[in-house]
Order: C-alpha cells, then sequence, then structure tokens
C-alpha cells in the first residue's frame, strides 16, 4: 500500500530526469548509440537482480511478448524521440507531442482492452493537454518553431514515437498482466535493443567518448530511469487502468522546467506555472481513487 501511494510521484521526478540527462548525453554520444549501450546495460542490471532473487522466468509464449512489447515501449519509442529533436524538431514541439500519449492511450484504450474512463477522467485527461499547452506556449512562438515544415520528416517521426509507446503502454496492460516484473523488463529491454542496435550500426559511427559526463548520464539512465522509472511505470499499469498511469507523463514537462530553474537556473514563467496548476488538476481527476472502471 506504501508503493502504491508513492509510486507515482517518484516515477514523476525520476522519469522527469531523462529530458536533463538526454541533455547532457548528446554532447558526448550518438542518440542510437547512447540508447543501444544503455539498453545492454539494463537488460544486465535486470538480469543480474532476477539471478539475485532467483526470479521465475515465464514461458515462451510470455517471453516473445515481453520482447515484442519492449520493442515499442522502450526501443523504437525513444529514438524516435531522440532522432526527431537531434533532426529539427524544437524542444517545445517535441513536448507537446509527449504530452500526446496520455490522451492517444485514452482514445486507443476502450477498443483494444474494453478500458473506460468516466466523465471526471475524461475532463481530466483533457485538462492536462491544455496545462502543457499553456505550459510551453512561449516555446511555441520562438523563432525555431517557425521553420517546423522544414523538419517534417523527423516531426512525422516525433509523432510516429509516440504512437509506438502508447501502442506499447497498452500491450504491456493487455498480454503482460502477470509474471515477474523483473524478467519481463530483461525481456522488454533485449526487445529494444533489436531495434536500436540495427539503427546505431546502419545510420552512425557509434560515437560514445568516454568522459566523465557520458558514463555518469549512463549510469543515471541505467539505474535511474531504465530500472527505477521504467520498473515503477510496468508496476502502475499492472496495478491501474493504463490511461491513469499514462496521465502522469502530464506532469513531465512542468516538472522538467522546476529541475531546469533549481539546477539552471532557467525562468519559470507565467505561463509555465498557471499550466502547470491546469496540469496537476488533470493528473488528480484522472487518478482519483474513487473512480470504478472497467478493468480487461
Amino acid at each position: 500500500m506504501t508503493l502504491d501511494r508513492f509510486a507515482p510521484a517518484i516515477f514523476v521526478l525520476l522519469w522527469s530526469t531523462g529530458w536533463v540527462v538526454a541533455k547532457y548525453a548528446a554532447m558526448h554520444s550518438e542518440p542510437f548509440t547512447f540508447l543501444a549501450i544503455r539498453y545492454t546495460f539494463s537488460a544486465l542490471a535486470f538480469l543480474a537482480l532476477c539471478l539475485a532473487l532467483k526470479a521465475k522466468w515465464p514461458d515462451r509464449a510470455t517471453v516473445w511478448r515481453a520482447v515484442y512489447s519492449g520493442f515499442f515501449l522502450h526501443g523504437f519509442y525513444l529514438a524516435a524521440i531522440w532522432w526527431a529533436i537531434a533532426n529539427g524538431v524544437p524542444a517545445g514541439i517535441s513536448g507537446v507531442i509527449a504530452a500526446m500519449q496520455p490522451l492517444l492511450t485514452a482514445m486507443a484504450a476502450p477498443f483494444l482492452i474494453g478500458e473506460r474512463l468516466q466523465p471526471t477522467q475524461k475532463l481530466g485527461l483533457a485538462l492536462g493537454f491544455f496545462g502543457i499547452i499553456i505550459a510551453v506556449s512561449p516555446k511555441l512562438l520562438e523563432p525555431a518553431t517557425a521553420d517546423l515544415m522544414h523538419a517534417a520528416v523527423p516531426l512525422t517521426i516525433n509523432l510516429i514515437g509516440m504512437a509506438s509507446v502508447t501502442y506499447g503502454t497498452i500491450y504491456q496492460k493487455k498480454h503482460l498482466h502477470s509474471g515477474d516484473l523483473k524478467a519481463i523488463a530483461t525481456l522488454q529491454y533485449l526487445g529494444a535493443l533489436a531495434i536500436t542496435v540495427p539503427l546505431a550500426l546502419a545510420f552512425e559511427n557509434l560515437h560514445f567518448d568516454g568522459t566523465i559526463e557520458a558514463f555518469a548520464a549512463l549510469a543515471w539512465s541505467v539505474i535511474g530511469l531504465s530500472m527505477g522509472g521504467i520498473g515503477l511505470l510496468l508496476y502502475l499499469i499492472r496495478r491501474g487502468q493504463v490511461s491513469r498511469a499514462a496521465s502522469l507523463i502530464y506532469l513531465m514537462p512542468p516538472t522538467v522546467a522546476i529541475e531546469a530553474f533549481i539546477a539552471f537556473g532557467e525562468p519559470l514563467t507565467l505561463p509555465l506555472i498557471l499550466g502547470t496548476v491546469v496540469v496537476v488538476t488533470g493528473v488528480y481527476l484522472t487518478n482519483r481513487k474513487s473512480v470504478q472502471a472497467i478493468e480487461a
């Protein structure tokens, strides 16, 4: 019960640091190469955890489902996002696209897993999305946004990446509702490697400069994000509605902005503050414990 109470907040804090880590990692490594290294160490870390705790491995059918879900939930999702930003999609636009995931999940869940939302949850999801629009509105007016049409292909890839993580999240809920999460996570990172390794070999020079900063970013990516953040996300998906779990993504851009203010002194704008209030309200409505939903 204690984990149920604090897991959402811990997940948001951990996952939000991914944007900061990505900023540092981009200075020291190519995106696909960094992700391939990260997923390799993540798979090994979870494997060691499975062996140490004598985790029960799933049957063959579940093994393939776990690998398949990892292809979308981790591999193609982050590969698409990182490549898109590196090739012209402004960070503000990418943030808005990231905020589309809860809405996409809520729209797809009724058709794929029979999950129904009550009116207050629908209102919460809508408020969360509009809160994100308010929060990032200054970035949408930056000069770089005017060149968005020149980034048509990266923008499309960014959108496909969000569709990928949405599908992976729903697939996780539908097909991986039982079994040891440590074993499932191990297999999912193998699925992620199945996409990132070929991409790195085909399109990059496998550059990783090996500096202290690069290894620090890698260490946090593995321990804080891949093990902590993803572990909690899988737990939240299993324990509740996928729409409720996905709604936590709304909290990421405001949380990252606050972290940037504390760490780098970046200003907190009025739209960001107002948007954050709206986002928090929306997430609260979506995750109210009194809600009773049809589970798959």
